[in-house]
């Protein structure tokens, strides 16, 4: 089974970002429903690492604290393939993202060492023209000033992600306060 653990993110922030989306040339646009600052992806995991991960991170004990976004970023930057909003850095998000991550680890999940980008994707695309690309960079520019939140983070949730044509849907497995 593909799980991801992420942050939900408020309907206000979402409606804002779907705005932003609208402004933008994005190809391929991912559904506001499915918006979220994921923590830790595990490609694969077995029933038995499944249930000692949801046991870790029931445990897992952290403060609520505030998130915020402020601008755009695009990953692939010679040949762009996604467009997301930027995470204002927190140092709550990046321990409990490390918290969830030994949790996973712990769990006996295969975790891409990668280094911890917070964002929300708007976009996924293959590869563009270099017409487009273009534009989407300058769009992504002019929203250098866009500002969203602050919102009180206070859940986390783990997810299963579907591949589909149309795009990956993710279902929620578990939702975990956050306390402490």
């Amino acid at each position: 089974m593909r799980v991801f653990v992420a942050m939900t993110i408020p309907d206000d922030v979402q409606s804002q970002l779907a705005v932003q989306q609208f402004l933008m040339p994005i190809p391929r646009k991912v559904d506001r429903d499915q918006f979220h600052i994921t923590l830790c992806f595990m490609d694969e995991m077995r029933d038995e690492a499944l249930e000692a991960l949801h046991e870790g991170l029931s445990r897992l004990r952290m403060p609520p604290f505030n998130l915020s976004l402020a601008g755009f970023g695009v990953f692939g930057k010679a040949k762009p393939n996604s467009v997301w909003a930027a995470v204002v850095p927190s140092e709550q998000l990046s321990r409990l993202q490390a918290k969830v991550e030994h949790q996973a680890r712990e769990a006996g999940a295969v975790v891409p060492a990668r280094r911890f980008v917070p964002h929300i994707t708007l976009g996924r695309f293959p590869a563009m023209r270099p017409e487009d690309a273009a534009r989407l960079e300058l769009a992504v520019l002019r929203g250098a000033g866009f500002r969203a939140g602050p919102w009180l983070a206070e859940e986390m949730v783990l997810y299963q992600s579907t591949l589909r044509p149309e795009g990956p849907r993710h279902d929620v497995l578990a939702r975990y306060a956050l306390t402490g």
